[in-house]
Order: structure tokens, then sequence, then C-alpha cells
């Protein structure tokens, strides 16, 4: 009877933990939200929606106040718009996957740009960090056109 009863009892936590990890669970359907990375300074986020325009806001804060333009294009009059795209690894660390358009001095600096940001908390879904993808374009202007 013992045996029965710690049996039922493992059965009983194991399957409380499964509901906790997998989701909710809503009348046989299980759903299971993804979590984007957290900025340092965004960790009060009550929900998936609040946790994503934080990192939007602080990751156009990131790009605004780190921005460079190469000074020999600027000074060539070289303009562009390169696409950085990224993924916030399962530890929470920056990934460049690829980069595109303008020129290489451009890429390098959109590319350094993107790789200042600071460590993250990791995406999550189901309860365990996922990689996150991001693409994000820079858009390079003099403004003497």
């Amino acid at each position: 009877m013992r045996i029965l009863f710690a049996l039922l009892f493992v059965s009983i936590c194991s399957s409380a933990v499964a509901q906790e990890t997998w989701g909710d669970v809503d009348k046989n359907k299980v759903t299971m939200q993804e979590l984007p990375p957290v900025w340092p300074g965004c960790e009060s986020g009550t929900n998936a929606q609040e946790l994503s325009k934080c990192f939007n806001q602080k990751l156009a804060q990131h790009i605004a106040s780190n921005f460079k333009y190469p000074a020999a294009e600027y000074n060539a009059n070289i303009e562009g718009r390169v696409i950085v795209d990224f993924v916030i690894n399962e530890a929470g660390r920056v990934e460049i996957k690829s980069v595109s358009g303008g020129n290489e001095a451009l890429q390098n600096e959109a590319k350094r740009n993107i790789l200042e940001m600071p460590e993250l908390k990791p995406g999550m879904l189901a309860g365990k960090p996922r990689v996150i993808s991001y693409k994000v374009p820079f858009t390079f202007k003099t403004g003497r056109n």
C-alpha cells in the first residue's frame, strides 16, 4: 500500500511539473508562450508584451547611443542601408548570422554596434532558454544629398 501511495504521489508531482513547464493547459489545448530576451533594466516586465516592448526600447537606445558613422565614408558621402541578422543565444549573448547592404566599412560599423549589446537573460520557451532571431536595419545617411 505504501508503494502504491508513493507511486501515486510521484505521478501527481511529475504531472504538475510538466504542466508548469509546458505552459497553460486549457480544454486539452497546450499553449506555450515565448518570452523575449530580457535586457538589463527590463526585469520588472510581467508578461511577454511588456518584456518585448522594453527590449525594443533598450535596443533602439543602444543603437542610437553607440552609432558612429565611419569617418572616411562620411567624408566621401557614402550612404547605405545595412541589415544585421543576429540571434540572442541560449546563454544571452549576441551572435551575428549575417550582414548585408552598404559597403564593408558600413557593415563593420553596424556589426560592431550590435556586438556591443550587453549580455541578456535569454529568451525562453516552455521554461527553457531559446535562441531568438532578430534583423535590425541601419541607415547611414550623411544628409548632404
